[in-house]
């Protein structure tokens, strides 16, 4: 993607990660269909467009570093950036449950950063691949910022709603920070193919990981048509490309 049009997508994104909790319909009950539908057009981003590429990268790495004798390790590594999304979760999760002193909101303190640091890592990897990432179609770069801009309502919505005010104070600008930070180091250098398919790799992982954590759980109350939509609309947009 050219300079210009990848920087006017991280001006959006940060324009999505300062107002997302503004938009007070989402977090209504039951739970608004827009994140449904956010929900939708990230996996079939994931399936429809980051697997592939991971596939070339696969190709591409064969032989190359330590993981080369495992056959699909770089889909190995997908995996992980799941599991490690889904442990942050418990771990948030878990640390909410026992913030009843002094010591337990401390420790909350500490669990908000590793929780905020990580996902400031997440959209670091976005950030780079904005400038990186190679588009067929003049539409292409729209796709990637409507896929990746939507699923970041989400994310900000989520993070909101398990850290509050933390999240109002500090999250946000460091996530703001980060995927600035990961852009302008992908408009000064470039880094290893071998790097960077790990970090498509854990973007895949975290997406799949963050939309199942929305749209499954029964008390999100989520629509199943709405979800549907986002991900039959998307695949349409995503072949006419």
């Amino acid at each position: 993607m050219s300079t210009g049009l990848s920087f006017l997508c991280v001006i959006g994104f940060i324009i999505i990660h300062l107002f997302t909790r503004h938009l007070k319909f989402l977090r209504r009950k039951p739970r608004s269909q827009f994140l449904s539908i956010a929900g939708g057009i990230a996996v079939a981003y994931v399936f429809l467009h980051l697997l592939p590429e991971l596939g070339d990268f696969q190709e591409e790495l064969k032989g190359e570093g330590l993981l080369s004798f495992f056959e699909h390790h770089i889909y190995m590594i997908a995996l992980f950036g799941l599991v490690l999304f889904y442990g942050l979760e418990q771990f948030v999760k878990t640390s909410h449950k026992h913030r009843t002193d002094a010591s337990s909101i401390e420790h909350h303190a500490g669990v908000f950063w590793v929780h905020i640091g990580t996902f400031a890592l997440y959209n670091f990897s976005i950030g780079y691949l904005l400038v990186r990432e190679e588009f067929t179609g003049s539409l292409g770069p729209w796709a990637f910022f409507v896929a990746l801009g939507v699923h970041f309502i989400t994310i900000d919505s989520s993070l909101d709603e398990q850290h509050d005010k933390d999240y109002e104070k500090y999250g946000r600008w460091l996530l703001t920070a980060s995927i600035l930070l990961g852009w302008a180091t992908g408009v000064v250098t470039e880094i290893h193919p071998f790097i960077l398919s790990y970090l498509v790799a854990l973007l895949a992982g975290g997406i799949i990981l963050n939309v199942m954590k929305e749209e499954l759980p029964e008390e999100r109350e989520s629509s199943y048509p709405a979800f549907f939509g986002g991900v039959f609309g998307y695949t349409v947009l995503l072949l006419l490309i």
